[in-house]
């Protein structure tokens, strides 16, 4: 019996990996099929939008490097979401989060929250957990008025950015909502290409 339950299991873990390797090749693809429309020679910046902020909170670094590409182009100021009490890395740390998203007890963040009264357009940057955006920048949202102010959110994530777009819609408070984008984690061989896609959606913020 023992030895059936040890088959059983080491089948299934056989077909998870399978599974799980097929995903990654699939998103891999998509990448490259994605980012080949960016190569080629460095696009030129031609947005104008006035004094600018970017806002973001970032648990492994791909949303700060997104966030930073912007500010380089817009030359913005930077304001970084921090929880009053560290994210944990623990293994079971997405069953948390998970919770966290079901319950809506999100992390606290540290204060002061940014004015936005003296800038025009606001980018507002978050990862994607459980397909929408990370509990600390929910709490965030749930904080802070936009007073009227240009907002446009993006998200880093490994494929899918689920219900964020919607999400965020639904939380900016008093923002005026421009037209998001999301980002793929990508290795480095991609860095020209993401740098020009992110200079072709702020050119279309004019």
């Amino acid at each position: 019996m023992l030895k059936i339950i040890l088959l059983v299991m080491l089948a299934a873990a056989l077909i998870g990996g399978a599974i799980g390797a097929i995903h990654l090749l699939r998103v891999a693809q998509r990448n490259q099929k994605e980012m080949a429309s960016f190569q080629g020679e460095p696009v030129s910046y031609t947005a104008s939008l006035g004094k600018t902020l970017v806002i973001y909170y970032s648990w492994t670094g791909h949303t700060q490097n997104i966030a930073q590409r912007i500010q380089k182009r817009t030359h913005a100021d930077l304001y970084r979401i921090e929880t009053q009490e560290p994210i944990s890395s623990a293994p079971w740390i997405y069953l948390i989060l998970k919770r966290q998203l079901s319950t809506g007890r999100y992390p606290a963040v540290k204060k002061p929250l940014p004015d936005v009264s003296g800038y025009d357009t606001v980018f507002v940057g978050s990862p994607i957990w459980w397909y929408t955006a990370a509990t600390p920048v929910l709490q965030f949202l749930r904080e802070m008025d936009f007073q009227g102010k240009k907002v446009v959110p993006f998200s880093t994530q490994g494929s899918n950015y689920g219900t964020f777009f919607e999400d965020f819609a639904s939380r900016a408070q008093n923002a005026q909502l421009l037209k998001g984008e999301s980002f793929n984690n990508l290795p480095a061989k991609y860095d020209d290409a993401v740098d020009n896609k992110i200079t072709v959606w702020l050119n279309t913020l004019n």
